[in-house]
């Protein structure tokens, strides 16, 4: 014990240090950790959240161990406790007033987190809005939250700053969480890429393409069930608040007891649930008793209360009903909240929405297989008419021509051709311009091949559009994945992040941007200006304002000048006012208080 406290004394001294990179061990608990307290003033604390008795290998004795314990190594709780300390002038770590400062910490903040799970009656109840809003609200309040969601099923990703993919409506909410999001907050992506296929994105990496029958009943049972596990227990030591969004339905009884994204994690995380309702789909008091009495009756005991979301016009219409659903249920209705036009990004295809401005008309071709369609929300800020299109008439009177981002590259390329896109797109070459991004810069190509593929019914390779000078090929199963920054044609500042598997050669074309990442400067992407042709794999081109001015302006709509907003402001707007009208529609008293005890 006495070499502790001589560890501890010198920590005294030396006061905050943040993270230690120059030691050999950093980070032993977690990126980003704080590093000041590395001997524990306070031990042995003997909290069973913090740490438990072991026996010492040396003397066979019973002694405290906090091996795993993350509290102290927290940013915020590691600055609190050094002012505290510094404060009551502590610098014996024998000091009797350590046992107040500990106890204070205790006050302010949660050892282990509390996690509330947001679960949906049915999809596209609201479940990621109303976590979203409980994220940025807990963090106003002054605590550290971070979300959760096991499982996403989604095309709609985004990458960390680690390399790691996760769904972008997870990267939302740690926006409004104001942490930095990475894979743990979401641990298992599903990718579909068809016929009852998906790739699992597992911790941030690719991990395998499973069916449905095979990710039930091989995946879940084991190695799911033990990443969710460990990712939960990960995120609850390091935070006050923990804010789980549930997947689909709480009540798919077909698969309830392999069950990983709804009551299984809320179990594992000892999570009470509050249930989001949608009005605006109908029948939101059938779907909800429906929902709570098809659970089995102890986990409808985690049931703590329903929101209402969605709702237009007078909420006093609703109140018969609502007293009526608590009368049955023995669950009270906390809120209802209204319908919200937000400035936020949409989470899956089924949020592919037109844009209606009055200016330039951008035609966004909705592959089968689509990914990353928030791409283009920044448009709004130009004004831009954003349209989705199924066919090539679509295309008719547009100024601009965008081919996304796909999952199947090859399968969304003998689609185009399938539905008669080509002679359109030849038509309106050198017209208007027509962007491709990801997998549909690959098909703007001569030709796609894919060496690795497995025989089956989709094709390994296929002849492209011919509009780039471009090849690619599928030579690797590695997936790309890392955030870009760098200059767009023109000058200005492009930002964005590339997810991809395949590589691109141009043959002679002009590169379209000058970006930087990790392994320094490099050319990106192709540009025919004449032609005016343009192709990358950055997602997220549109966010800055330079490459919106540029390529608007290829399409007579738009000054080069790059003048404008960064939508991710517009975005921290949107998550301000989702928070502000959240709170005026709920019982602050009984969630923020009652559930969650962060009315202190």
């Amino acid at each position: 014990m006495q070499w502790v406290k001589d560890k501890v004394r010198e920590e005294l001294q030396k006061g905050l240090i943040g993270p230690d990179e120059s030691c050999q061990y950093h980070p032993c608990h977690f990126q980003g950790q704080d590093c000041s307290w590395c001997f524990c003033p306070f031990y042995p604390c003997g909290l069973p959240e913090l740490g438990e008795t072991v026996v010492s290998k040396r003397s066979g004795e019973p002694v405290w161990s906090c091996v795993d314990c993350e509290f102290l190594h927290r940013p915020d709780v590691s600055r609190a406790a050094w002012e505290l300390i510094r404060a009551e002038g502590i610098d014996d770590p024998d000091d009797p007033r350590l046992a107040e400062v500990f106890r204070e910490l205790r006050e302010r903040f949660n050892t282990r987190a509390k996690a509330l799970m947001v679960l949906g009656a049915t999809s596209d109840a609201g479940k990621s809005i109303v976590a979203t809003a409980l994220c940025r609200v807990l963090s106003d309040m002054g605590y550290s939250v971070a979300p959760f969601k096991s499982q996403n099923m989604s095309l709609n990703s985004f990458v960390t700053a680690g390399g790691d993919e996760i769904s972008r409506a997870q990267q939302l909410q740690a926006m409004a969480a104001r942490v930095e999001p990475d894979f743990h907050i979401n641990p298992i992506l599903l990718k579909p890429k068809g016929d009852a296929v998906s790739q699992v994105v597992v911790e941030g990496r690719p991990y395998a393409d499973l069916d449905v029958r095979s990710y039930y009943e091989g995946f879940v049972p084991g190695t799911g069930t033990e990443v969710m596990r460990r990712n939960i227990e990960h995120l609850m030591r390091k935070h006050d608040y923990l804010i789980m969004e549930g997947a689909g339905s709480p009540a798919e009884i077909n698969i309830y007891h392999r069950d990983i994204a709804n009551m299984g994690a809320a179990k594992a995380a000892g999570a009470d649930c509050v249930l989001v309702v949608n009005i605006e789909k109908g029948g939101a008091f059938a779907y909800a008793y429906g929902t709570v009495m098809l659970m089995p009756e102890e986990d409808r005991a985690l049931v703590k209360g329903i929101l209402i979301n969605n709702m237009r016009g007078d909420a006093s219409c609703l109140d018969a009903g609502i007293e009526e659903l608590e009368l049955r249920l023995g669950v009270p209705v906390l809120g209802v909240i209204p319908h919200l036009d937000l400035r936020l990004p949409k989470e899956d295809s089924l949020g592919c929405r037109d844009i209606d401005g009055e200016g330039a008309v951008v035609a966004v071709i909705r592959l089968p297989r689509l990914s990353n369609f928030t791409d283009f929300d920044a448009l709004e800020l130009e004004g831009a008419n954003v349209r989705f299109v199924e066919d090539p008439d679509g295309l008719s009177g547009a100024d601009m021509v965008v081919i996304p981002g796909s999952k199947n590259t090859i399968g969304d390329l003998e689609w185009l051709k399938a539905k008669g896109f080509p002679p359109k797109l030849r038509e309106l070459q050198g017209k208007v311009p027509i962007l491709g991004i990801c997998g549909g810069y690959q098909m703007m190509g001569e030709r796609i091949d894919d060496p690795l593929a497995v025989e089956g019914p989709a094709p390994s390779s296929a002849e492209g559009l011919g509009l780039l000078r471009l090849s690619t090929v599928f030579d690797s199963r590695e997936k790309s994945t890392l955030q870009v920054e760098g200059e767009a044609p023109g000058g200005g500042r492009v930002r964005g992040y590339e997810i991809h598997m395949g590589r691109s050669e141009s043959h002679g074309q002009r590169p379209l941007f000058r970006l930087k990442d990790g392994e320094g400067w490099r050319d990106e992407g192709s540009l025919d200006e004449e032609g005016k042709l343009m192709g990358s794999y950055v997602h997220g081109l549109f966010d800055l304002p330079a490459f919106r001015s540029f390529a608007l302006s290829m399409a007579g709509k738009g000054p080069k000048d790059g003048a404008g907003d960064d939508h991710g402001e517009g975005v921290e707007e949107g998550l301000d006012r989702l928070a502000a009208a959240f709170r005026a529609a709920i019982d602050e008293s009984a969630l923020l208080g009652g559930i969650l005890g962060a009315l202190r």
